[in-house]
């Protein structure tokens, strides 16, 4: 049973409250119609203070006067607090304009800044295109709601920065765009070895890539078909025999595909023949790491290349493409897409089949999700489970991505909208037009109610999950005279 939160009472300008013990005093303030402004919170995430804008002077009960941030000071009784003392105004405006030096050019900063009186940096400027004011809302947006953890904190003093390890792009991003949403200043650092995509990125990506007609639940595409194979991989085989006409055409001469190795455990490699491709069929169900795979092969000289993943990870493939073809002009990828509502973590999901289904995932020769049940075929015996019972293997950063269909491949392969031993097929530029040309299929009609369906019900979670870090805009208006530093 929970220990009950004591009722206590406080000060804030001059205004008797009472309020929760421990509840932050940017939090009292806010729930009192006070305004504070902040660029490092978010109600989403932890408080961290870095920014310090928030700061406050303060009173406590011994009588000891000092500044604190309210994003993470908790009220206690007696305290009085002051969110517009003369103190409390100088020690803002005095960190605006260090932010101001080291942002210049940021319109937030300067918005804010005017607001405080600052009309231009009174500091030594650095670097005036600087945009990143370490706030950390991208690093802990990452870590604590994506669960992700690709970018951190690197380096000390005036070096710091946010980064990926060793600056390397990165094969934990899944490109959500999570970092860059909740950005306070828009910066680009988040694009440096990482891969948000947003509405203006996937424009990008679609005029570059891909042609076809739009739409909002499949992307672009150019056709949309069902088909079964020769080849006795996953469903019909398509995505088999998509990657084998490939490279007989030459298109590409490695691929990256995923294959099973000890027991369920799956990795990333590269395939260089049609035997090592047919050696990859069947689909996984668990994110694997692939980018580095691919800045492999091109520092080895390969400029055709192939690469089969999920949604996230052809994300991140394509925003790599874009960065790499700046000085690599005769890259070609060509990829393939899988259909993907969440990917599994290996020992979450080893020990949920065993617990729920009473089988070894090490064991299993096949597994397959369909209408909403998880099989796992033994021996010729399935065994199934609803999928959602599965949801606490899921990956981390599952929920924040909004593409089913995998919107950004050259071709998509999936098996809702067909029927038994058929996959769908939606072909996204000439590129996968080339890739399916010639293949011998046999060819049915696809349900398109039953992607629209999935596509949906996958972008509102993305959606439903997004809105707790998308907030309104906060208007920073000092509603006293701001007195002049001195």
């Amino acid at each position: 049973m929970e220990a009950e939160v004591k009722e206590i009472t406080l000060k804030i300008d001059d205004r008797e409250v009472k309020a929760k013990e421990g509840t932050p005093i940017l939090d009292v303030a806010k729930s009192m119609g006070i305004n504070i402004p902040t660029l490092c919170y978010n109600k989403a995430l932890s408080p961290f203070g870095s920014c310090r804008i928030c700061s406050v002077e303060i009173i406590d009960k011994r009588g000891r006067s000092r500044m604190v941030t309210s994003c993470n000071y908790p009220v206690e009784e007696d305290l009085v607090v002051f969110t517009k003392s003369e103190r409390t105004m100088k020690t803002r405006k005095t960190l605006l304009e260090l932010l101001l030096a080291r942002c210049p050019k940021v319109p937030k900063l300067q918005k804010m800044a005017l607001e405080y009186g600052i009309k231009e940096p009174t500091f030594w400027v650095a670097d005036e295109n600087e945009d990143c004011i370490l706030c950390g809302l991208c690093t802990r947006v990452c870590d604590e709601l994506v669960g992700v953890h690709a970018i951190n904190f690197a380096k000390r003093g005036v070096e710091r920065e946010v980064t990926t390890p060793y600056h390397e792009f990165s094969d934990d991003c899944i490109g959500c765009g999570a970092c860059a949403t909740i950005c306070p200043t828009n910066s680009k650092r988040t694009r440096i070895t990482t891969y948000p995509v947003l509405e203006e990125d996937a424009k990008r990506i679609n005029e570059q890539f891909l042609k076809g007609a739009f739409d909002e639940n499949f992307g672009v595409y150019q056709t949309i078909t069902a088909g079964r194979s020769a080849y006795a991989g996953q469903d019909g085989g398509m995505a088999s025999a998509l990657l084998v006409s490939g490279m007989q055409k030459g298109m590409f001469d490695s691929a990256i595909v995923v294959q099973r190795k000890e027991g369920y455990r799956a990795e990333a490699v590269v395939a260089e023949s049609i035997e090592d491709l047919l050696k990859a069929k069947g689909t996984k169900y668990l994110r694997v790491k692939m980018l580095s795979l691919l800045s492999d092969l091109v520092a080895k000289g390969k400029r055709k290349i192939a690469l089969v993943g999920t949604p996230c990870e052809v994300r991140a493939a394509r925003k790599v493409q874009q960065i790499l073809l700046e000085t690599i002009p005769d890259l070609q990828l060509t990829i393939v897409g899988l259909f993907c509502f969440e990917a599994f973590d290996y020992d979450q999901l080893k020990e949920a089949t065993k617990r729920l289904m009473g089988i070894n995932l090490d064991t299993v020769d096949r597994t397959q999700i369909t209408k909403g049940k998880f099989i796992a075929t033994i021996k010729g015996a399935d065994h199934l489970i609803p999928v959602k019972e599965l949801s606490a293997a899921q990956t981390p950063g599952c929920n924040f991505c909004d593409d089913f269909t995998n919107k950004f491949a050259d071709v998509s392969v999936g098996s809702v909208g067909s029927p038994d031993g058929y996959s769908t097929v939606i072909v996204r530029s000439d590129l996968g037009a080339k890739l399916l040309e010639n293949v011998q299929f046999t060819k049915v009609e696809v349900n398109k109610e039953e992607l629209v369906k999935l596509a949906t019900l996958k972008k509102n979670r993305a959606k439903k999950n997004f809105a707790k870090i998308v907030l309104p805009e906060v208007q920073v208006q000092p509603s006293a005279p701001v007195p002049e530093v001195h």
